[in-house]
């Protein structure tokens, strides 16, 4: 009856859930796919899992798949003397490059690559989408922003710029790092997480060889816009609600999961 569900469940393995006893009783209860989020946890930990999965594989006598989900690009502000700041609309705020630590006037932020991408008019979300701020000039090195919502920002929020594409990797040095030691391990898929372009993905294919099935994560509005091309490269999908419904307005995302879903079964490709 298992094998015969339509849906595969996934479950992402956590420090509550590591243990090898927590794991085979996670499969005897339907689990068909065991994460590992490399946002968390060392090295050590999810080889620990990997073991305690194959070895709940033969216990149960029913194949188990374990997919490495690689962190992706992880974009933030920098950090404020005082720990943060109250924010107010109309409020003007100053990001830049200087790593000082900043005050209610501007803050660093660590990232030229974030302003090449902005343009007056743009949005940026911190705090996943607490706080929203509207750039009205912008340069190679700052970006001038006026509070449109937010009540109060901290040290090290992240940072999303909704509708437009950032020129960067997906794969971070901790990615690949991360990658090469999970092919090792044997994983079944890898997950890369912020695909923006299909040069994303035909990148990871060509790191994991064919050693492992390769996933792309569908968490920007730019990815939707190259759905088709990142397909090309992809051998399963997965609808990144939280992060997607950061960047687009909610009521968006179930449209866009329906496109999702419609555009991978067209092609055959699991979501």
């Amino acid at each position: 009856m298992t094998r015969a569900r339509r849906a595969r469940i996934v479950a992402t393995i956590g420090p509550a859930s590591r243990e090898p006893g927590q794991i085979k009783a996670l499969a005897k209860a339907g689990v068909d796919v065991f994460r590992l989020n490399f946002s968390h946890g060392s090295h050590e930990d999810h080889a620990a899992a990997f073991k305690a999965i194959r070895g709940a594989e033969l216990a149960i006598r029913r194949p188990l798949g374990i997919l490495a989900d690689l962190q992706g690009p992880k974009l933030r502000l920098g950090k404020f003397a005082v720990g943060g700041i109250d924010l107010s609309a109309g409020q003007a705020l100053r990001l830049d490059l200087d790593p000082t630590p900043g005050d209610s006037a501007r803050v660093g932020m660590p990232h030229p690559e974030i302003f090449q991408a902005l343009s007056p008019g743009a949005l940026l979300l911190l705090d996943d989408g607490k706080v929203r701020l509207k750039v009205e000039r912008a340069g190679s090195d700052y970006a001038e922003t006026v509070v449109e919502a937010g009540e109060r920002l901290s040290d090290r929020k992240g940072v999303a710029v909704p509708g437009g594409t950032i020129p960067i990797s997906a794969l971070t040095e901790k990615d690949l790092s991360d990658l090469a030691f999970a092919l090792r391990l044997g994983v079944d898929w890898v997950a890369l997480s912020f695909v923006q372009r299909a040069a994303d993905m035909a990148e990871l294919k060509k790191l994991v060889a064919g050693r492992a099935a390769c996933l792309a994560k569908i968490e920007k509005p730019a990815a939707l816009e190259r759905l088709d091309s990142i397909l090309d490269y992809s051998d399963g999908v997965m609808v990144a609600r939280g992060d997607l419904g950061v960047e687009c307005l909610p009521e968006e995302v179930p449209v866009a999961q329906k496109s999702i879903l419609r555009a991978a079964r067209n092609r055959g490709v699991p979501a």
